[in-house]
């Protein structure tokens, strides 16, 4: 099972890029986006449904703004597009399909660099969405969450960590959540089950010669319920052709 996440920071942009012809030849069983930035309405040409594939769209109630997607082989049983929080539900941040196996989320986490009260809802969020994950384990069923996650977990996952410590996706509290995710949680990072070595990144920012000196942050993640560990059979993240500030990151799984 192929599973490819990517935040593509405008799905038509990310078209004109050549995006969904790279997909075509991923053979990926589910394609999770993040930030699509488009209503459905405005998505009808072709590219956007690609063939072979059941595609659902999560919009935010802002127009041009976050919103998630899930492209899926197998038809899902059962689609969950809210969380029951304002703040994901209102700005299109969670999409969940349920397969047979295993259930496939698509989350995009609120950043806090646009302001100390952003941070706040951040910090509200990822209280939430732990207890969530908490009363996640209690099912049978597995999860994989995808993702743009907005933090950098340890030092290993940005290049200037030294100096980052006190801005938003590496703050303290913010790894320490992770810490506690994939600690007492068991939670497993399928990326770092298989591959420990550094300068992995997903993102980039567009100041600077940022991508050009590989000056980034790993701040994508495909993450696994306690049950799956041991799952993840190859891991990849995608930089030969960019499409977004973020790079494709794409893992298969036994």
């Amino acid at each position: 099972m192929r599973i490819i996440t990517v935040n593509v920071n405008g799905i038509r942009s990310a078209a004109q890029k050549g995006f969904f012809e790279w997909l075509a030849q991923q053979d990926a069983d589910v394609v999770c986006l993040q930030e699509v930035r488009a209503h459905p309405h405005q998505l009808e040409d072709p590219q956007y449904w690609p063939a072979g594939y059941h595609c659902i769209y999560v919009d935010a109630v802002k127009k041009g703004y976050s919103g998630v997607a899930i492209y899926s082989k197998e038809k899902p049983l059962k689609v969950v597009t809210q969380l029951g929080y304002p703040l994901s539900d209102n700005e299109g941040r969670y999409l969940e399909i349920q397969l047979p196996q295993v259930s496939v989320a698509s989350l995009y986490l609120p950043s806090g660099t646009s302001s100390p009260e952003r941070q706040k809802e951040k910090f509200a969020f990822m209280d939430f969405y732990l207890q969530h994950l908490i009363e996640r384990m209690k099912q049978e069923k597995p999860i994989i969450i995808t993702g743009d996650w907005n933090i950098a977990h340890t030092p290993k996952d940005l290049k200037n960590w030294r100096g980052n410590q006190k801005n938003s996706g590496f703050l303290p509290e913010e790894r320490a959540w992770l810490d506690k995710l994939f600690g007492e949680l068991k939670y497993i990072d399928a990326f770092r089950e298989i591959n420990q070595e550094e300068e992995q990144y997903t993102w980039w920012s567009h100041r600077g010669r940022a991508w050009q000196n590989n000056v980034g942050w790993r701040i994508d993640y495909q993450i696994l319920s306690p049950s799956l560990k041991g799952a993840t059979k190859a891991a990849s993240i995608y930089k030969t052709e960019r499409f977004s500030d973020h790079a494709p990151l794409i893992i298969d799984y036994k």
